[in-house]
């Protein structure tokens, strides 16, 4: 079961997210479009062991996960993490089709295309 909290306005449910990334200012950004879009940010990780324990604590709606952390590679954690809420990975380095097969049927953005838009579409799906 999904972990949501409840929003400000009476029966409103928020849906929650956490933020994968090794980067600091990153993840203040994504936390600030995910607030913008309506996430309520229940966690913040910069490494695979970080972000293990975050997922499986706080049972996000989402999860905004990074394909290079400074201990693993985030499509491996996203495999292990496949009951755990919807996994969107992101890099700014690499492109769908550098990384190819790695991705299987996973969602992929770049950094650089992560927005308010794309993020509030999330929700409407």
């Amino acid at each position: 079961m999904r972990r949501h909290s409840v929003g400000a306005i009476v029966g409103a449910v928020v849906p929650t997210a956490v933020v994968v990334d090794d980067h600091p200012a990153f993840r203040r950004m994504a936390r600030r479009l995910l607030i913008a879009a309506g996430y309520e940010v229940v966690g913040e990780a910069s490494d695979i062991r970080e972000a293990r324990q975050q997922v499986v604590d706080a049972q996000p709606a989402l999860v905004l996960l990074d394909v290079l952390l400074p201990d693993g590679n985030g499509i491996d954690l996203a495999d292990e993490l496949t009951d755990e809420g919807r996994i969107i990975l992101l890099t700014s380095s690499r492109t769908a089709e550098e990384l190819g097969p790695e991705l299987g049927a996973k969602t992929f953005v770049t950094k650089s295309e992560l927005s308010l838009q794309y993020l509030a579409g999330l929700r409407n799906q």
